[in-house]
Protein backbone atom coordinates (compact mmCIF):
# COMPACT_ATOMS: atom_id res chain seq x y z
CA UNK A 1 0.00 0.00 0.00
CA UNK A 2 1.65 3.24 -1.22
CA UNK A 3 0.80 6.25 0.95
CA UNK A 4 1.86 9.89 0.65
CA UNK A 5 1.76 10.76 4.36
CA UNK A 6 3.98 7.87 5.50
CA UNK A 7 6.89 6.06 3.90
CA UNK A 8 6.47 3.26 6.46
CA UNK A 9 3.76 0.61 6.27
CA UNK A 10 0.81 1.41 8.53
CA UNK A 11 -0.51 -1.25 10.92
CA UNK A 12 -3.66 -3.15 9.94
CA UNK A 13 -5.42 -1.59 12.94
CA UNK A 14 -5.12 1.84 11.28
CA UNK A 15 -6.82 0.57 8.11
CA UNK A 16 -9.63 -1.00 10.14
CA UNK A 17 -10.06 2.28 12.08
CA UNK A 18 -10.52 4.18 8.82
CA UNK A 19 -13.01 1.58 7.61
CA UNK A 20 -14.89 2.01 10.90
CA UNK A 21 -15.18 5.74 10.16
CA UNK A 22 -17.47 4.77 7.26
CA UNK A 23 -20.06 3.67 9.86
CA UNK A 24 -20.52 7.25 11.11
CA UNK A 25 -23.26 9.38 9.61
CA UNK A 26 -22.16 12.41 7.62
CA UNK A 27 -23.17 14.72 10.47
CA UNK A 28 -21.22 12.66 13.03
CA UNK A 29 -18.19 12.55 10.74
CA UNK A 30 -18.23 16.32 10.21
CA UNK A 31 -18.43 16.89 13.99
CA UNK A 32 -15.45 14.54 14.53
CA UNK A 33 -13.48 16.52 11.94
CA UNK A 34 -14.34 19.78 13.73
CA UNK A 35 -13.00 18.32 16.98
CA UNK A 36 -9.90 16.99 15.20
CA UNK A 37 -8.96 20.22 13.40
CA UNK A 38 -9.66 22.32 16.48
CA UNK A 39 -7.14 20.15 18.34
CA UNK A 40 -4.60 20.38 15.49
CA UNK A 41 -4.87 24.18 15.55
CA UNK A 42 -4.57 24.30 19.36
CA UNK A 43 -2.36 21.29 20.21
CA UNK A 44 -1.87 22.34 23.84
CA UNK A 45 -5.59 21.84 24.49
CA UNK A 46 -5.32 18.07 24.99
CA UNK A 47 -7.75 18.05 27.94
CA UNK A 48 -10.41 19.82 25.90
CA UNK A 49 -9.83 17.40 23.00
CA UNK A 50 -10.30 14.38 25.29
CA UNK A 51 -13.38 15.97 26.90
CA UNK A 52 -14.96 16.65 23.50
CA UNK A 53 -14.30 13.09 22.39
CA UNK A 54 -15.87 11.81 25.62
CA UNK A 55 -18.94 14.00 25.10
CA UNK A 56 -19.22 12.86 21.47
CA UNK A 57 -18.98 9.20 22.50
CA UNK A 58 -21.61 9.67 25.22
CA UNK A 59 -24.00 11.50 22.88
CA UNK A 60 -23.79 8.72 20.28
CA UNK A 61 -23.81 5.69 22.58
CA UNK A 62 -20.26 4.49 22.09
CA UNK A 63 -17.27 3.93 24.36
CA UNK A 64 -14.86 6.81 24.86
CA UNK A 65 -11.74 4.58 24.84
CA UNK A 66 -12.42 3.01 21.39
CA UNK A 67 -13.17 6.47 19.98
CA UNK A 68 -9.88 7.84 21.37
CA UNK A 69 -7.99 4.92 19.78
CA UNK A 70 -9.77 5.56 16.48
CA UNK A 71 -8.81 9.24 16.61
CA UNK A 72 -5.15 8.32 17.28
CA UNK A 73 -5.18 6.53 13.92
CA UNK A 74 -6.92 9.45 12.22
CA UNK A 75 -4.33 11.90 13.62
CA UNK A 76 -1.55 10.03 11.79
CA UNK A 77 -2.74 11.39 8.43
CA UNK A 78 -2.69 15.15 9.16
CA UNK A 79 0.52 14.86 11.20
CA UNK A 80 2.27 13.03 8.35
CA UNK A 81 0.66 15.37 5.84
CA UNK A 82 2.14 18.38 7.61
CA UNK A 83 5.61 16.86 7.71
CA UNK A 84 5.49 16.14 3.98
CA UNK A 85 3.51 19.28 3.03
CA UNK A 86 0.80 17.29 1.23
CA UNK A 87 -1.91 18.80 -0.96
CA UNK A 88 -5.60 18.06 -0.39
CA UNK A 89 -5.69 15.61 -3.33
CA UNK A 90 -2.84 13.58 -1.83
CA UNK A 91 -4.63 13.46 1.54
CA UNK A 92 -7.84 12.31 -0.20
CA UNK A 93 -5.93 9.59 -2.08
CA UNK A 94 -4.35 8.34 1.16
CA UNK A 95 -7.71 8.26 2.95
CA UNK A 96 -9.37 6.24 0.19
CA UNK A 97 -6.35 3.90 0.11
CA UNK A 98 -6.82 3.38 3.88
CA UNK A 99 -10.47 2.40 3.28
CA UNK A 100 -12.44 5.61 3.87
CA UNK A 101 -15.26 6.06 1.36
CA UNK A 102 -15.01 8.76 -1.35
CA UNK A 103 -17.56 11.16 0.19
CA UNK A 104 -15.93 11.22 3.62
CA UNK A 105 -12.43 11.41 2.09
CA UNK A 106 -13.56 14.47 0.09
CA UNK A 107 -14.99 16.15 3.20
CA UNK A 108 -11.73 15.48 5.08
CA UNK A 109 -9.57 16.79 2.21
CA UNK A 110 -11.72 19.96 1.98
CA UNK A 111 -11.10 20.58 5.68
CA UNK A 112 -7.40 19.93 5.08
CA UNK A 113 -7.32 22.47 2.24
CA UNK A 114 -9.14 25.03 4.39
CA UNK A 115 -6.81 24.65 7.41
CA UNK A 116 -3.52 23.71 5.72
CA UNK A 117 -1.97 27.21 5.71
CA UNK A 118 -2.74 27.81 9.40
CA UNK A 119 -1.46 24.35 10.36
CA UNK A 120 1.75 24.90 8.36
CA UNK A 121 2.36 28.28 10.04
CA UNK A 122 1.82 26.66 13.43
CA UNK A 123 4.24 23.82 12.60
CA UNK A 124 6.89 26.25 11.34
CA UNK A 125 6.50 28.39 14.46
CA UNK A 126 6.93 25.37 16.72
CA UNK A 127 9.95 24.18 14.74
CA UNK A 128 11.70 27.54 14.86
CA UNK A 129 11.17 27.97 18.58
CA UNK A 130 13.08 24.77 19.36
CA UNK A 131 16.46 26.36 18.55
CA UNK A 132 15.94 30.07 18.13
CA UNK A 133 18.89 32.02 16.71
CA UNK A 134 19.51 34.97 19.05
CA UNK A 135 22.77 36.44 17.73
CA UNK A 136 25.51 35.78 15.21
CA UNK A 137 29.11 36.97 14.83
CA UNK A 138 31.41 36.27 11.91
CA UNK A 139 35.01 36.79 10.79
CA UNK A 140 36.57 36.31 7.38
CA UNK A 141 40.14 35.05 7.14
CA UNK A 142 42.77 33.95 4.65
CA UNK A 143 45.12 31.02 5.18
CA UNK A 144 48.67 32.39 5.04
CA UNK A 145 50.66 29.55 6.54
CA UNK A 146 50.12 25.81 6.26
CA UNK A 147 52.04 22.64 5.48
CA UNK A 148 49.86 22.10 2.36
CA UNK A 149 50.61 24.37 -0.59
CA UNK A 150 47.10 23.96 -2.07
CA UNK A 151 45.51 25.51 1.04
CA UNK A 152 47.58 28.73 0.95
CA UNK A 153 45.44 31.77 0.17
CA UNK A 154 42.14 29.98 0.88
CA UNK A 155 39.39 32.19 2.26
CA UNK A 156 37.39 30.93 5.22
CA UNK A 157 34.62 32.22 7.46
CA UNK A 158 34.33 31.65 11.19
CA UNK A 159 30.79 31.86 12.62
CA UNK A 160 29.66 32.10 16.21
CA UNK A 161 25.92 31.45 16.55
CA UNK A 162 24.13 32.15 19.82
CA UNK A 163 21.16 29.75 20.00
CA UNK A 164 18.39 29.76 22.61
CA UNK A 165 17.60 26.24 23.81
CA UNK A 166 14.74 26.40 26.27
CA UNK A 167 15.64 28.90 29.00
CA UNK A 168 19.39 29.08 28.29
CA UNK A 169 21.59 30.08 25.38
CA UNK A 170 24.40 28.11 23.81
CA UNK A 171 27.26 29.20 21.56
CA UNK A 172 27.73 27.17 18.39
CA UNK A 173 30.99 27.63 16.45
CA UNK A 174 31.55 26.85 12.76
CA UNK A 175 34.29 27.32 10.23
CA UNK A 176 33.27 27.34 6.58
CA UNK A 177 35.20 27.51 3.33
CA UNK A 178 34.02 30.12 0.84
CA UNK A 179 31.95 27.59 -1.23
CA UNK A 180 30.41 26.23 1.99
CA UNK A 181 29.55 29.78 3.06
CA UNK A 182 27.82 30.53 -0.26
CA UNK A 183 25.88 27.27 0.05
CA UNK A 184 24.91 28.21 3.63
CA UNK A 185 23.86 31.70 2.47
CA UNK A 186 21.74 30.18 -0.32
CA UNK A 187 19.98 27.85 2.16
CA UNK A 188 19.27 30.78 4.51
CA UNK A 189 17.76 32.78 1.62
CA UNK A 190 15.54 29.81 0.72
CA UNK A 191 14.44 29.50 4.36
CA UNK A 192 13.67 33.24 4.48
CA UNK A 193 11.59 32.98 1.29
CA UNK A 194 9.66 30.04 2.76
CA UNK A 195 8.99 31.98 5.97
CA UNK A 196 7.75 35.01 4.02
CA UNK A 197 5.42 32.72 2.07
CA UNK A 198 3.68 31.72 5.34
CA UNK A 199 3.36 35.24 6.75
Amino acid sequence: MQLHFSSDAVPDAVCSDFQNLNKFTEQQFVRLLEILFQFLLEPKETDRFMQQLGEFAGAHGMGAAPLRNLMKSVLLVPQGGLKKNLRAEQIRDDLTTLGLNEDKASVFSQQWAEHHAALSRLAVGQTLMVNQLVDMEWKFGVTVGTSEVQKLGNIFLQLKLVVRKGNCTENVYMELTLPQFYNFLHEMERAKASMECFS
